[in-house]
């Protein structure tokens, strides 16, 4: 986890960073420990008043390919040098209209070791074809958790935080965690 400070300088290194017309706005630029995805809002097609559903639906997701091709090198251009700078995978999406799609993104795998009765729930998700697998029922059930417990979660992590500044102020500080590579690298040589 990174902190607020944390996040909004990999925030600003990539409004910084970004050519100016690559977005019509930045818009979310999240990281973990493996990855940072880059959102940004790009223009919706103009189409004929009282265009259709399928209409609008067919141009956005061309519009959405029309980015995603015509903007690759300039968008591995700042991958490279992010990968570089933070040690983490870049992945990016964009938002167009009411659709938001993502292009690359690590499934970084997860090990756990679970009891019966949690297994019997995968199994059961399995069973009712909601998941191929096992892992498709774990990652369904973190799907689930992630949208109904928005703001436990955002709780939790301001929590994290000040439990990573308290430990920070002691007489040795903790170690640079991974994540302090966010904040480093001044020496732009």
């Amino acid at each position: 986890m990174i902190t607020a400070e944390q996040h909004e300088k990999l925030r600003g290194w990539f409004a910084g960073r970004l050519p100016d017309d690559l977005f019509e706005s930045l818009g979310e630029v999240t990281a973990d420990r493996e990855e940072i995805t880059v959102i940004g809002r790009i223009p919706e097609p103009r189409l004929a008043e009282g265009a259709s559903d399928a209409e609008r639906e067919a141009a956005v997701a061309s519009r959405i390919q029309d980015f995603r091709e015509r903007t690759r090198d300039a968008r591995v251009a700042v991958a490279r040098d992010a990968e570089h700078r933070f040690q983490k995978k870049v992945s990016w999406g964009v938002e167009c209209g009411s659709e938001r799609a993502l292009f690359t993104h690590v499934a970084a795998p997860v090990m756990t070791r679970l009891r019966q009765p949690q297994r019997q729930v995968l199994d059961t998700l399995i069973a009712a074809g909601v998941a191929r697998s096992r892992s498709d029922a774990l990652a369904w059930c973190v799907r689930l958790v992630e949208r109904h417990t928005d703001d436990w979660l955002a709780e939790l992590r301001d929590s994290l935080e000040q439990v990573q500044r308290v430990r920070a102020q002691g007489p040795d500080g903790p170690d640079p965690a991974p994540e302090d590579k966010l904040a480093a690298n001044d020496d732009d040589s």
